[in-house]
């Protein structure tokens, strides 16, 4: 029964991870790219997606617990899963091991920035351009940025991975060699979205 159970939670872990937690940072790294196109076009990407209808109910259903759940148990995967990084270094292990350390930076990181973003905006801040751009003026905060984004986007591309391992997607070798290169593309291309959009604030 134990073991169903385990089962159960890491489907569901793995699958809110993708859907909806996936699609909505690529969302985030969408409306943040249009800083690249100035103060103007961000500032009315992000008025946009703050009028959205039903829109608490969106971030509370559909972002905030999902994320929650994902983050929980995911720690839980972090801290009782054995590494064998150490005995085989083979790519998939150090991925696997990557996996788990961007997980937990992902989470301080998101977790830090919904309290400058999402909980300044309740007390009444402007989530506009001019936030960001005086968040990223510390050199501090632009690295933890940084390193923040590429490990959100890291988690999430490696994260496809497994998806399709433990979902029957990927089954033989060949195809999981080749799921590999697609989301390390995958890695790749959001990252340049991010880092551009990071850099648009500076």
């Amino acid at each position: 029964m134990a073991g169903n159970r385990e089962f159960v939670n890491r489907r569901l872990h793995s699958l809110l991870g993708v859907v909806p937690i996936g699609i909505f940072l690529i969302q985030h790294l969408v409306v943040n790219h249009f800083a690249t196109k100035g103060p103007e076009a961000f500032n009315e990407a992000a008025h946009f997606m703050e009028n959205l209808p039903f829109r608490y109910f969106l971030e509370v259903f559909i972002i905030f617990l999902p994320l929650l759940y994902h983050a929980i148990y995911g720690i839980y995967i972090a801290f009782t899963a054995k590494n064998n990084v150490s005995q085989y270094s083979y790519f998939r292990n150090w991925m696997f091991l990557l996996q788990r350390i961007t997980g937990i930076i992902t989470l301080i990181f998101v977790a830090w920035h919904v309290w400058e973003t999402r909980i300044a905006a309740a007390f009444g801040a402007d989530v506009n351009f001019d936030m960001m751009a005086s968040i990223l003026s510390s050199p501090v905060m632009l690295v933890f940025y940084i390193v923040g984004v590429l490990s959100a986007i890291f988690h999430f591309a490696n994260g496809l991975w497994s998806f399709a391992v433990s979902w029957g997607i990927t089954v033989t070798p060949r195809s999981q060699q080749i799921t590999t290169y697609v989301t390390m593309g995958i890695f790749v291309a959001l990252s340049i979205v991010g880092l551009r959009a990071i850099f648009a604030f500076v």
